[in-house]
């Protein structure tokens, strides 16, 4: 298949790198990894050529990042556990409590992202809900190899990663795109960049979940 028709979830997968460079355009690979790469382009009014071309140039170098399609469902299931599930327990309380800090003495500015810490606390609980859900119900299925009768809860876990894809947009939109104002202080440094780490762990996250370990389950 021509390199341009391929899905962008499947360039993810199969391109070491290839997230870096759809972080940088701004180009949604795990909510919505099923379009075309001329149309994620098109959407994030790049030339699909030159996209391409960006892509290309990784394809000619070396990587050290794992290719996950290899992995059996238990590895690729711990490791989801173990990098995402794990980390995002650790990251969000402390990223709540910096948005509060920041809106508590900058809320004045016309620049301090008011709602953050709200907003994170309401994707904190339906992060916590949802993983439970992976953990206690869908993971053992799939370990188990009972793939064809997990389709219903997957289906509920895409629609649940969503309403995640949701949640980044408005994050987003409340921090122009994680922008760190002039002028800001050393705790609203530190929460952009947690922000930025949390928002790619979360799409990483996401990515390996619908666009391989449930595919795979059919």
């Amino acid at each position: 298949m021509n390199l341009i028709e391929q899905s962008v979830g499947r360039t993810a997968l199969t391109l070491p790198g290839a997230t870096r460079i759809f972080h940088d355009h701004n180009i949604d690979f795990c909510c919505g990894g099923r379009i075309s790469l001329r149309e994620a382009a098109e959407r994030a009014g790049l030339a699909p050529e030159a996209l391409v071309a960006e892509l290309e140039t990784l394809a000619k170098g070396e990587s050290d990042e794992r290719d996950w399609q290899s992995a059996s469902n238990d590895e690729l299931i711990d490791h989801i556990l173990s990098r995402y599930h794990d980390v995002h327990r650790q990251q969000l309380p402390e990223l709540i409590r910096m948005a509060r800090r920041v809106e508590h003495v900058h809320g004045s500015r016309d620049t301090c992202p008011d709602g953050l810490a709200d907003l994170l606390t309401e994707l904190h609980q339906e992060m916590e809900s949802h993983m439970q859900k992976e953990e206690q119900i869908l993971f053992p299925m799939l370990r188990q190899g009972m793939g064809a009768q997990a389709r219903g809860p997957i289906a509920v876990m895409r629609q649940e990663h969503g309403d995640h894809g949701e949640h980044l947009e408005r994050l987003m939109a409340l921090t122009d795109d994680i922008t760190v104002p002039k002028g800001a202080c050393t705790t609203w440094r530190a929460l952009y960049a947690g922000l930025r780490e949390f928002r790619d762990d979360l799409m990483q996250h996401i990515h390996l979940e619908n666009n391989l370990l449930f595919e795979r389950a059919g």
